[in-house]
């Protein structure tokens, strides 16, 4: 998908000259991405800003036509069919409502009732569910441009649900919430993808969202997919591993530090809040085996484990550049 982007020349000349002869550059927002989403699955869609993320899902949704390729949702391209696409997709912009500005949330809904055909039986479900977790009456007849941050993306996020879609695209949905009615939306989700096989594509800088609703992850940087798989599989990637021990020695924990450094140059040792010893080592230059096999010749080993990587580290390196 490629944009032309207007460059701005700098000073007052430039701005002048640009008066009258502009220069563009072209822009690739989402490069070569090649991927599929199993139905059914549950996958979040990652990378730093400006690495592609919202441009992709405007593509799957309709919003936008590619520039090259083509991409299929259902088994439609969904630019090319919107009605068709439309009827299957739910979708959630963190920042766009799709909720009649001067209505209220009931009105809204019963509006969206009628323009995907629920059935009465379906539609007073769904309602049910959304009472339940997300207190959706609370809202009442407020019209949605009174409604908060918060309010709003409750009702958002019921309203994308409230066809029983295929497939929903959700695209920071969580934003404004807070922690409880994040669960709420988070369980929302999964039994949606549980009791109907709903597929979900999630994009998120919340941690919380994908860890607790994703089985699968696609990271993309600078247009281009860099990774797809499980998230365990993601953690696996972690440049840096860590052993933590303790042991019986005369050694101070200070002294203990000192030695583990000398023994393992590539590898940096510190204490940890509950005084035992933190080893952390390039994943590309030591292993866990060798790591091990040096402190069982040096020292009486108490107590020592390897912790997974921490997804949040793995994705810091991510979005830092630190990731070829």
């Amino acid at each position: 998908m490629e944009f032309r982007k207007y460059v701005r020349r700098p000073g007052l000349r430039g701005a002048l000259s640009s008066l009258f002869s502009r220069e563009y550059e072209t822009v690739r927002a989402v490069d070569g991405v090649s991927f599929e989403v199993p139905a059914g699955a549950k996958t979040a869609y990652i990378g730093a800003n400006g690495a592609g993320k919202s441009t992709t899902i405007k593509l799957l949704t309709g919003i936008m036509t590619p520039t090259g390729g083509r991409c299929l949702v259902n088994g439609v391209e969904p630019y090319r069919d919107r009605r068709t696409a439309a009827q299957a997709m739910g979708v959630v912009f963190g920042q766009r409502t799709q909720l009649w500005w001067d209505l209220s949330v009931t009105d809204s809904f019963r509006i969206l009732q009628r323009i995907y055909d629920i059935p009465d039986a379906v539609y007073q479900r769904n309602l049910g569910i959304y009472r339940e977790l997300l207190d959706i009456d609370e809202l009442g007849g407020t019209p949605v441009r009174m409604l908060s941050l918060g309010q709003r993306m409750r009702a958002e996020v019921a309203a994308s649900l409230l066809h029983d879609p295929k497939v929903v695209f959700w695209d920071e949905p969580t934003i404004g919430l807070d922690l409880m009615v994040k669960d709420a939306v988070r369980a929302l989700i999964n039994r949606a993808n549980t009791e109907l096989g709903t597929t979900v594509v999630l994009t998120s800088h919340d941690l919380g969202d994908i860890t607790s609703i994703c089985d699968q992850v696609l990271v993309v940087d600078k247009g281009r997919v860099i990774h797809q798989g499980t998230i365990a599989g993601l953690v696996a990637t972690a440049s840096q591993r860590s052993v933590l021990f303790s042991h019986s020695g005369p050694e101070t924990l200070d002294e203990t530090v000192r030695e583990v450094d000398a023994m393992l140059p590539k590898a940096t040792a510190s204490v940890t809040d509950d005084h035992r010893v933190r080893i952390d080592y390039p994943a590309d230059q030591l292993t866990s085996r060798e790591v091990l096999a040096s402190l069982l010749e040096r020292f009486e080993l108490t107590d020592c484990y390897a912790p997974e990587p921490e997804l949040k580290t793995v994705i810091q390196e991510i979005y830092t550049g630190g990731r070829a």
